[in-house]
């Protein structure tokens, strides 16, 4: 008996240890490697579990045979047996509605509870496309085209005409990467596509959340963190147009640690036009620490170093004799930025969230701008006058540096499913311009620019200490079912204090001054979901724009300008229908610009700069999405617009009722990828972009047919191993990027000719990863 006693005590005890063994397992993004916090893990219809911060879960040993399903909100659900427990990777989705945006309401919400027009280029975009530029990834996205000047110069064009202003805002992980009023059309170069995640892009004045200058849209671009399991990634790639490339990507997760590092090198030598090298060298650096589950802090920093030729446009002669020889032998653009930022975030509970940051950045902008050359021999109302060999230009370096804080709190309330998000933002920005007068030497048999002299002349030494103080709330809530209210309020103060050290005869001759600006942006809308997969959307919003530095200092006075306002109207809509077969989005608006700045003429034949443009911006924008069968995918991204003049007279020069220049009607982008069942790891893709004609010039005096560009792609990939071939502008097509008119005649940009771009990458995270 006695023995009988201990053997029925002893099975008891190995069923209950055997009852408590558990197993784990992680949930990872198959792209990124990042942890997937939050995801559900059912088995029969029922949660079983949710993963933890670090993408962790456990099951008991009662599911071992079973099979569950992972699902996690903009991700594709997987099945496998518990037997198979160690990493699962989810791949994003291509239903937009089912994304999580973190650009919306600077917190996270999903998309169709965004009264908003977004896209969100995911992670699985981004690791297919292989871009070499950011061109290639956001001109994926309808009603957006970015402009390729070479060498990750550009211009941008959302809402708006391809435009060099300051109207467009660029953010890193939410933060803008540059302060407001030093506006530059070349910011994205800034930018380390090595260690961007994901990209989303807000189209519409985003003002009442994120500032000034959000006014045809605002891009997020989001930085990986540390991965959940070891990577470390080397990739060389190169092109036969000049184009070299080195990238490391690497991150890994150990205990509260966690460290990120990206970066790339490239470099261009003897492209297909002449005087276009250039070099860039970028790496960013991110370490968390989790303190516990509700406390963890962010150490991100950016440094970059650049280069390039600027060869500027060719004339009408030499782009119809497809010439690519180039006037410029020295012209160059030079940026060096370092930006650091420090985020701590607490979660008290459930329903309440606190953020602040610290930000510092620093950044210098040398140039010896081609496009600030002027012929001294040009054509006056008596004739043409000058010396044909000799021209001007300058040299200037512009730099700041900025010490921001930005703090936010969302709070979770117990009435209708409301959320308050509200925080403040301090920005403060000292600044320095310089600009030495140069003389140029010009043959006039190749009319090359053959080489400078610098003088004592200076055209512009100031400093302007730019500050920013700002107040910013979202209330949402749902006062019925299915209808969701949201409404956002902002406040700017900016204070430009300049110092002049040149005397007032100088070309920038203007007093020391103090200039103060205010703005307030409201912004409210709603969307209703008659079911998950059908909603409709409507906003109205407001977005400024402060007077530059620029705009205000360059000069021998400076002018009573105002920020300009842009009024906004939209609605749109979205639809998923056949199981998550095929969705679409579409958005229309009318956004209306006041208080322009403008040069005008005045009586004596001076010119003075003012507000007193106004503008209209129409158009409806298209994006579809399609999986017919498991191993086909296709996309279609395409927009109608028009820009132009209400009141608009500048230089003595009427617009009204012109339609803006560089300003395409047409734009579209399709998108076609084949991934065979019976080749595992093989993906080909087609794609073609479409840009309409447009107006060369404001007085719609001559237009430019534009282009299609086709491009192909292929890769291969054998467990960490990944080969591609990038054939861009497969068809050889001979277009330009930009063409312009003015008194001096007809500028082009042309764009590069077909060029296939070879790649090879491996990931060396697998040697660290200790899998079972």
């Amino acid at each position: 008996m006695f023995f009988k006693n201990i053997l029925v005590c002893a099975m008891l005890l190995f069923a209950m240890q055997a009852f408590s063994q558990t197993m784990q397992g992680k949930v990872i993004d198959k792209n990124s490697k990042e942890a997937l916090a939050g995801c559900c893990i059912y088995c029969n219809d029922k949660i079983i579990a949710t993963t933890n911060d670090k993408g962790e879960f456990k099951l008991s040993q009662q599911f071992q045979h079973k099979t569950i399903t992972v699902t996690y909100t903009g991700f594709q659900s997987t099945e496998l047996k518990c037997e198979q427990l160690t990493v699962i990777s989810l791949e994003p989705t291509n239903n937009t509605l089912q994304e999580i945006s973190v650009s919306a309401n600077r917190e996270g919400v999903k998309r169709s509870l965004a009264p908003v027009a977004i896209a969100n280029i995911n992670s699985k975009t981004i690791k297919e496309t292989k871009a070499t530029t950011v061109d290639q990834l956001l001109n994926k996205v309808s009603g957006v085209y970015m402009v390729n000047l070479g060498n990750e110069q550009h211009m941008m064009s959302i809402r708006q005409p391809m435009t060099t202003k300051s109207m467009f805002l660029y953010l890193e992980d939410g933060i803008p990467i540059r302060t407001t009023g030093l506006f530059n059309h070349n910011a994205l170069l800034e930018m380390n596509m090595a260690a961007v995640k994901n990209i989303e892009v807000i189209k519409g004045p985003s003002s009442s959340l994120y500032g000034s200058e959000a006014i045809g849209g605002a891009a997020n671009f989001i930085t990986a963190s540390p991965t959940a399991v070891p990577v470390l990634k080397l990739s060389v790639q190169g092109n036969d147009i000049g184009y070299k490339r080195a990238d490391l990507q690497t991150g890994f997760t150990a205990g509260k640690w966690g460290v990120s590092v990206n970066g790339y090198y490239a470099d261009k030598r003897n492209s297909f036009i002449e005087y276009s090298d250039f070099h860039k060298g970028t790496f960013t650096a991110k370490v968390d620490y989790r303190f516990n589950s509700k406390t963890y802090l962010t150490n991100g920093v950016t440094w970059l170093n650049y280069y390039s030729d600027m060869p500027g446009g060719i004339d009408s002669a030499m782009y119809a004799a497809k010439s690519f020889s180039n006037p410029q032998t020295f012209t160059y653009r030079q940026v060096n930025a370092l930006r650091y930022h420090s985020t701590l975030v607490h979660e008290w509970n459930d329903r309440s969230k606190t953020t602040a940051s610290v930000v510092y950045r620093d950044n210098t902008i040398i140039q010896n701008p081609s496009y600030s050359i002027k012929d001294d021999y040009h054509y006056t109302s008596s004739g043409w006058k000058g010396n044909k060999m000799l021209a001007h230009g300058e040299i200037n370096n512009s730099s700041f540096n900025s010490y921001a804080f930005i703090a936010q709190h969302r709070q979770n309330l117990n009435w209708k499913k409301a959320v308050i998000i509200g925080g403040v933002n301090v920005d403060i920005s000292p600044s320095t311009y310089t600009a030495n007068y140069i003389k140029i030497n010009k043959d006039t048999i190749s009319k090359k620019y053959t080489s400078y002299q610098n003088t004592d002349s200076m055209l512009a030494l100031f400093s302007t200490n730019i500050n920013n103080y700002a107040a910013f709330v979202n209330f949402e809530f749902s006062p019925i079912e299915k209808l969701r209210v949201v409404a956002s309020l902002r406040y700017d103060l900016f204070r430009y204090k300049f110092d002049n050290s040149l005397p007032t005869s100088s070309y920038s001759g203007a007093t020391d001054t103090i200039k103060n600006f205010t703005a307030v942006s409201p912004k409210i809308g709603f969307t209703y979901n008659f079911s998950d997969d059908v909603g409709i959307y409507a906003n109205y919003s407001q977005g400024f724009v402060p007077p530059q530095i620029t705009d205000l200092f360059k000069g021998v006075k400076v002018p009573n300008l105002d920020p300009s306002v842009f009024y906004n109207y939209e609605v749109g809509g979205w639809v998923s229908i056949i199981k998550n077969k095929f969705n679409a989005d579409v958005s229309a608006y009318s956004l209306q610009g006041t208080d322009e700045i403008i040069s005008v003429r005045l009586n004596d034949g001076s010119y003075e700069t003012r507000n007193a443009g106004r503008t209209s911006h129409k158009g409806i924008e298209l994006g579809l999405n399609a999986n017919p069968i498991k191993s086909l995918s296709v996309r279609f991204s395409g927009a109608y617009s028009k820009h132009t003049f209400v009141d608009y007279v500048e230089k003595g020069i009427n617009y009204n009722k012109n339609e803006m220049a560089a300003a395409p009607n047409w734009l579209y982008n399709t998108e076609v990828w084949y991934r065979p069942a019976f080749v595992n790891g093989l993906r080909i893709g087609a794609e073609w972009q479409h840009v309409g004609s447009d107006w060369l010039d404001p007085q719609n005096t001559a237009k430019i047919g534009r282009y299609n560009v086709f491009n192909v792609r292929v890769a291969y990939q054998y467990k960490n191993a990944e080969i591609w071939v990038n054939a861009l502008n497969v068809a050889n097509t001979y277009y330009a990027y930009t063409a312009s008119k003015s008194a001096y005649g007809y500028s082009y940009n042309p764009g590069e000719p077909r060029n296939f771009n070879i790649g090879v990458a491996y990931d060396f995270g697998s040697l660290f990863n200790n899998k079972k």
